[in-house]
């Protein structure tokens, strides 16, 4: 989608009243947001063999044509498939406690990859051999170039499995709810609140990976990750709808001033986590160096 950017010496032609939007923070940095895409190029490419053969089993006999678009459609389900493996792979890596996925889907795709390259080859040499060794190498290429799906849980060494899948729960309840705001903060197409929604987005993300590393943190942070970011979704919606209709400018400004106020709560409930989690810390370590005493150990605390 394509968008106009601006600056500090960039002319802006929205309403004056729109300068009165809040401005007691210093400007997000918009690149920590940045993402890249993981499906990437290569990815992308894995959809052209399927276009490719559907294209030319059509000068083909019937037995052709039928082998062709099997060939072709398993083919496609096989890049879709890797397109989600690769996002869900990144997911993963991104989170500090993840659980495995459901579904392995790079592994499916790349069993796709072989079964259509087999009708693939069976389409032009009818040889249970030659078909045989085309899907086995195919299969195998698919893996050496986009690897396998995560197989085992990460960082969940110590804490209940209960607890576990509640917070998880709760996060991926808590990234919905994110993804709503924005795909609604793009339909109002401005760059501004595009680039505070990204910001917001992190300072909310920074809270899930304080819950996901304690699971303790859950009851009190429950309502973060559930009602305000709920209410946010539906903010911004309405904001989206609101400003596509009429450009509001004033509306602007309350949805910025709101996503400040948001950013802010969010950060010091964060800090606040954090504070408590040293505070536990501290008071285990004075527990133990006092039993240690009473055994007869004296520690150098210099």
């Amino acid at each position: 989608m394509a968008q106009r950017f601006g600056g500090k010496y960039s002319p802006d032609d929205r309403d004056p009243k729109a300068e009165q939007e809040p401005e007691a923070r210093p400007a997000p940095n918009g690149y920590r947001s940045a993402k890249v895409d993981p499906v990437g190029v290569r990815a992308n490419l894995m959809v052209l063999p399927a276009g490719l053969i559907a294209l030319l089993s059509v000068f083909s006999s019937a037995a052709g044509l039928a082998f062709g678009l099997l060939a072709a459609a398993t083919w496609a389900g096989s890049a879709y498939l890797l397109r989600d493996g690769l996002r869900a792979e990144a997911a993963y890596d991104e989170r500090t406690v993840a659980r495995r996925p459901v579904l392995p889907r790079k592994i499916v795709a790349a069993g796709l990859c072989g079964v259509g390259t087999l009708f693939a080859v069976w389409r032009q040499d009818p040889g249970a051999l030659s078909a045989l060794i085309y899907a086995t190498a195919a299969l195998g290429l698919h893996i050496a170039a986009f690897g396998l799906d995560p197989l085992s849980d990460k960082g969940t060494e110590g804490i209940d499995g209960f607890q576990r899948d509640r917070v998880a729960r709760v996060v991926d309840e808590a990234e919905n709810y994110l993804s709503a705001m924005k795909d609604a903060a793009l339909r109002a197409r401005d760059r501004k609140v595009e680039q505070r929604v990204d910001a917001f987005q992190e300072v909310a993300r920074d809270l899930f990976r304080t819950v996901e590393e304690d699971p303790r943190d859950l009851t009190g942070a429950r309502r973060y990750l559930t009602v305000y970011l709920m209410g946010a979704r539906d903010a911004t919606i309405k904001f989206a709808d609101i400003y596509t209709r009429s450009g509001d400018a004033q509306s602007r400004v309350d949805y910025l001033a709101l996503l400040q106020d948001l950013e802010e709560n969010f950060a010091a409930r964060t800090r606040k986590m954090l504070r408590e989690d040293r505070t536990d810390l501290t008071v285990e370590i004075d527990v133990l160096r006092d039993r240690l005493q009473r055994e007869g150990v004296h520690l150098d605390t210099r």
